[in-house]
């Protein structure tokens, strides 16, 4: 059993904690990196944690089995999620594609409120390139993508964007490469950020295809002997 932040407290201290703040707090531990890849869930223990039985704990891990974030398998138990290196550069791949579907259209749909948002997610990740935190960096960089897309009104293509993101997050990618390359994909992020706000849908799409190419060569050469990566016969499970 991994060291676990603080959860936040039940909303009833009375009734403790009800499935769905159990499905929130796993969900927020593994998308921020809190339980890396391959991270064992022993059902006994969360329940114990959040002082509850074993099934709340089992039926909110079945959901995450649904959105990709955990695994199953036969006589070993639950675990976060491992992607094969090539499962994440096809990963990589997919969110590029829905990504730039969806700013086609978020452009002339974006408002003073989208522009807000995207302004304030790009202003916390120069906060933290300038302060080195490469977790902060990765958190807030999805943050700004999603915050692009999601005036586009695709509801169901951007839910399918989030659930590619969700998947690579266990990874934590962004944590795992070098400060000058966070630099150089920030400079992307401010050249699209530009596009947005002045309404410019092709400068957006091409500073997006730029950044993507750049984007999926960092990703390739992320470290392969530090546990992040499934080996590709690790498909067994159930």
């Amino acid at each position: 059993m991994p060291r676990l932040p603080d959860l936040p407290p039940a909303a009833d201290p009375r009734r403790g904690y009800t499935q769905q703040e159990i499905l929130t707090a796993l969900r927020q531990l593994i998308l921020d990196g809190n339980l890396p890849p391959g991270t064992g869930l022993p059902l006994r223990e969360f329940a114990k944690l959040f002082d509850v039985s074993a099934i709340p704990v089992r039926e909110s891990l079945q959901t995450l089995i649904g959105e990709g974030l955990v695994e199953h398998r036969a006589n070993f138990g639950y675990t976060v999620t491992r992607l094969t290196a090539g499962e994440l550069r096809e990963l990589y791949v997919v969110r590029e594609r829905l990504e730039s579907v969806a700013l086609a259209a978020a452009v002339p749909r974006a408002g003073a409120q989208d522009h807000q948002a995207a302004t304030d997610a790009h202003a916390r990740l120069e906060h933290a390139v300038l302060h080195d935190d490469p977790a902060a960096y990765n958190r807030e960089s999805r943050t700004f993508h999603l915050a692009l897309t999601r005036p586009s009104g695709m509801a169901r293509l951007v839910h399918m964007l989030e659930y590619a993101w969700n998947i690579t997050e266990p990874v934590q990618p962004m944590v795992h490469v070098s400060a000058a390359d966070r630099a150089v994909l920030h400079a992307d992020h401010s050249r699209q950020l530009a596009a947005f706000l002045s309404g410019d849908a092709d400068a957006l799409l091409a500073a997006t295809e730029a950044h993507h190419a750049r984007l999926n060569g960092v990703v390739a050469g992320l470290p392969t002997d530090r546990g992040l990566f499934a080996d590709p016969d690790e498909h067994d499970i159930e």
